[in-house]
Protein backbone atom coordinates (compact mmCIF):
# COMPACT_ATOMS: atom_id res chain seq x y z
CA UNK A 1 0.00 0.00 0.00
CA UNK A 2 1.43 3.31 -1.06
CA UNK A 3 2.67 5.69 1.48
CA UNK A 4 1.04 9.58 1.63
CA UNK A 5 0.98 12.56 3.25
CA UNK A 6 -1.29 14.96 4.25
CA UNK A 7 -1.58 18.31 5.02
CA UNK A 8 -4.46 20.32 6.28
CA UNK A 9 -5.95 23.70 7.30
CA UNK A 10 -8.18 23.78 9.71
CA UNK A 11 -10.13 27.21 10.44
CA UNK A 12 -8.52 28.68 13.82
CA UNK A 13 -11.95 30.04 15.01
CA UNK A 14 -12.88 26.49 16.10
CA UNK A 15 -12.95 25.20 19.23
CA UNK A 16 -10.20 22.65 20.42
CA UNK A 17 -13.35 19.99 20.33
CA UNK A 18 -14.41 20.37 17.07
CA UNK A 19 -10.29 20.42 15.40
CA UNK A 20 -9.94 17.04 17.48
CA UNK A 21 -12.94 15.67 16.15
CA UNK A 22 -12.35 16.74 12.15
CA UNK A 23 -9.16 15.20 13.17
CA UNK A 24 -10.67 12.17 14.62
CA UNK A 25 -13.01 12.08 11.61
CA UNK A 26 -10.30 11.78 9.22
CA UNK A 27 -8.03 9.15 11.08
CA UNK A 28 -11.82 6.98 11.29
CA UNK A 29 -11.98 7.66 7.51
CA UNK A 30 -8.35 5.67 6.57
CA UNK A 31 -8.70 3.01 9.12
CA UNK A 32 -12.50 2.28 7.94
CA UNK A 33 -11.17 1.87 4.01
CA UNK A 34 -8.34 -0.69 5.09
CA UNK A 35 -5.31 2.43 6.18
CA UNK A 36 -3.23 2.91 8.58
CA UNK A 37 -2.17 6.33 10.09
CA UNK A 38 1.35 6.29 11.23
CA UNK A 39 1.36 9.69 12.74
CA UNK A 40 -0.78 12.82 13.59
CA UNK A 41 1.52 16.03 13.80
CA UNK A 42 -0.95 19.22 15.51
CA UNK A 43 1.77 22.24 14.16
CA UNK A 44 -0.43 24.71 15.49
CA UNK A 45 -1.85 27.80 14.42
CA UNK A 46 0.53 29.44 11.81
CA UNK A 47 0.53 32.94 10.00
CA UNK A 48 -0.56 31.65 5.92
CA UNK A 49 1.73 33.17 3.27
CA UNK A 50 -1.25 35.10 1.51
CA UNK A 51 -5.13 34.99 2.75
CA UNK A 52 -7.74 32.20 2.73
CA UNK A 53 -11.15 33.23 2.67
CA UNK A 54 -10.33 36.48 4.70
CA UNK A 55 -8.04 34.96 6.82
CA UNK A 56 -4.90 35.29 8.17
CA UNK A 57 -3.64 32.23 10.35
CA UNK A 58 -4.71 28.65 9.88
CA UNK A 59 -4.29 25.41 12.07
CA UNK A 60 -2.23 22.72 10.51
CA UNK A 61 -2.25 19.59 10.29
CA UNK A 62 0.28 17.08 8.86
CA UNK A 63 -0.71 12.81 8.61
CA UNK A 64 1.17 10.33 7.78
CA UNK A 65 -0.58 7.14 6.14
CA UNK A 66 -1.12 4.14 4.38
CA UNK A 67 -4.19 4.05 2.32
CA UNK A 68 -5.02 2.26 -0.83
CA UNK A 69 -4.44 4.53 -3.75
CA UNK A 70 -8.31 4.90 -4.96
CA UNK A 71 -8.84 6.02 -1.80
CA UNK A 72 -6.95 8.90 -2.26
CA UNK A 73 -9.10 10.87 -4.43
CA UNK A 74 -12.39 9.95 -1.84
CA UNK A 75 -10.51 11.23 1.08
CA UNK A 76 -9.51 14.84 -1.36
CA UNK A 77 -13.21 15.24 -2.03
CA UNK A 78 -14.29 14.31 1.50
CA UNK A 79 -11.88 17.10 2.78
CA UNK A 80 -13.16 19.62 0.21
CA UNK A 81 -16.92 19.21 1.52
CA UNK A 82 -15.94 19.74 5.50
CA UNK A 83 -16.53 22.75 6.82
CA UNK A 84 -13.73 23.77 8.63
CA UNK A 85 -11.16 22.69 6.37
CA UNK A 86 -9.40 25.75 4.15
CA UNK A 87 -7.02 23.53 2.37
CA UNK A 88 -5.51 20.49 1.97
CA UNK A 89 -2.22 18.64 0.01
CA UNK A 90 -1.58 15.20 -0.42
CA UNK A 91 2.02 13.70 -1.13
CA UNK A 92 2.97 10.40 -1.91
CA UNK A 93 6.02 9.54 -0.11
Amino acid sequence: MPKYEVLYIITPELSDEKKEELIEKFRGYVEAKGGKVEGVDKWGIKKLAYQINFKNEGYYVLMKLELPAQEVDAMSKLMNITEGIMRHQFVRI
